[in-house]
């Protein structure tokens, strides 16, 4: 069994108040927009990190991280991206990617809105965490946690906090 903390949109801010969460996982997942070089350090400290790179993400996290990033945890596989869209506006790029590699859970960010929606054409569980970090237009701060066990996908909880002011 494998606990998963997701989360997106740091811009730049590891909010103290998510550490503990981040220290009760075994991976952690990052959607992308991470924002800076320390906030990538502090989380690849706490556990297993795999990460994407964002829009806002410049040198040298873009020439590091993968755009797209595809693996198996457990017997889930997932697919992860920045900006990746919503059921059923998917991009035609973006769905022939999950048709193509049939994910059981695709992720993405961007959009700071946090989503949590089986796709059942496709067969997949769709996430998108919403925005950890202080940087946008969301009023409140959230992660997703949860775990896998083999092929399944459980315990799923959002945290959400106040958003702290810039």
């Amino acid at each position: 069994m494998k606990k998963i903390v997701l989360l997106s949109d740091t811009h730049g801010y590891l909010d103290e108040r998510f550490t503990p969460y981040l220290k009760a996982c075994d991976e952690i997942w990052h959607a992308g927009d991470i924002g800076n070089d320390q906030v990538y350090e502090k989380l690849k400290k706490i556990a297993t990190t795999k990460v994407v790179f964002g829009n806002i993400d410049g040198n040298p996290l873009r020439h590091e991280l993968p755009e797209w990033l595809e693996w198996e945890t457990e017997s889930v596989k997932v697919l992860m991206t920045h900006i990746g869209g919503r059921p059923p506006k998917f991009s035609e790029d973006v769905l022939n990617k999950l048709k193509k590699t049939s994910p059981k859970i695709f992720i993405c960010g961007h959009s700071h809105i946090l989503l949590v929606q089986y796709v059942k054409e496709l067969d997949c569980l769709h996430l998108n965490p919403g925005a950890a970090g202080k940087h946008g237009w969301h009023k409140v701060q959230t992660i997703l946690k949860f775990e896998i066990e083999g092929s399944e996908i459980k315990n799923m909880q959002v945290v959400e906090l106040e958003r702290k002011s810039l």
